[in-house]
């Protein structure tokens, strides 16, 4: 019995101290667990102080380059209209901002060809009353030009002040999807029912097509569409870009560059000319948008 007694109060003893060992892990356990706890919260707290001071110092770069006369913004939206000097085009532009300085442009570019020897002729009518579309005489395709396009803009000088004007350089570049449509004449055909007909060039139909005194009209954007050819290609483009937008939320500028596009085949805009296959060019463009 005594025996019994002993074994039973050392069972009880062992219990406790299990116990015990395991109260002394749990506590040590929750400090550790508080102690991690503390640690990240003060982490979250240094990061959240920290991303807060950025933006402060954010803000503060804003308003001193603002003074300073500098284009601060997030990204920009362009439309913009291009007179060139062998023809015409129009553009929309989304630019983001990359740096102080530096922006990245994408582009979608439209363009149609001007031949220089392209003279437009009136050949119906009396005295100086006309009728009928101006034609061109001796051109044989409409060159049209779909210029996706990828570049940069750089401020290479910023706005003294609000009224000032910032300069930058722009330089692009990318594919040229060109479009070759026939052009068409109406002319004279005593064999028609209407005494007129509509046609584009063939070898078999050239006198007609190069007879000034058959040719009655020009016929607009009415034919040709659906005989378009694409013609494949590359173009470059650098210019200045002068900003004179009284508000940095505002463009207003007027662009002033060179471009060069070079074509997978020749292509033929004047029948007694000579066919191209580069292209070279200067423009003057006008720019409106805003910025964000």
């Amino acid at each position: 019995m005594p025996y019994l007694s002993f074994k039973y109060v050392n069972l009880l003893s062992n219990n406790n101290l299990v116990f015990v060992k395991k109260i002394i892990f749990s506590f040590f356990f929750l400090v550790s667990v508080l102690a991690v706890s503390a640690q990240k919260a003060a982490t979250r707290k240094d990061v959240r102080n920290e991303k807060k001071d950025a933006r402060k110092e954010k803000i503060n770069t804003i308003i001193k380059q603002q003074e300073e006369g500098a284009l601060v913004y997030n990204k920009q939206n362009v439309f913009g209209f291009r007179l060139n000097t062998d023809g015409w085009g129009i553009l929309y532009e989304k630019g983001y901002l990359k740096s102080a300085k530096v922006t990245n442009l994408f582009a979608l570019e439209f363009d149609e060809k001007k031949h220089p020897k392209e003279m437009k002729l009136q050949s119906a009518g009396n005295g100086w009353f006309s009728v009928g579309t101006p034609y061109v005489y001796g051109k044989k395709n409409i060159f049209y030009q779909l210029k996706p396009t990828f570049g940069q803009q750089r401020m290479i000088g910023a706005k003294a002040n609000k009224n000032g004007i910032a300069v930058l350089a722009v330089y692009e570049g990318g594919v040229s999807i060109g479009l070759e449509r026939p052009y068409y004449i109406r002319i004279a055909d005593p064999n028609s029912s209407s005494g007129t007909r509509d046609l584009k060039y063939s070898q078999a139909d050239s006198a007609n097509f190069l007879n000034p005194g058959n040719i009655l009209s020009g016929t607009g954007l009415k034919h040709g569409w659906s005989d378009m050819k694409i013609v494949p290609g590359v173009h470059a483009k650098a210019a200045l870009r002068f900003d004179y937008g009284r508000f940095n939320d505002l463009v207003a500028a007027i662009e002033v560059g060179v471009n060069v596009e070079a074509y997978a085949k020749k292509v033929e805009i004047m029948l007694l000319n000579p066919s191209q296959q580069v292209f070279y060019n200067a423009y003057v463009a006008i720019l409106l948008g805003k910025r964000k």
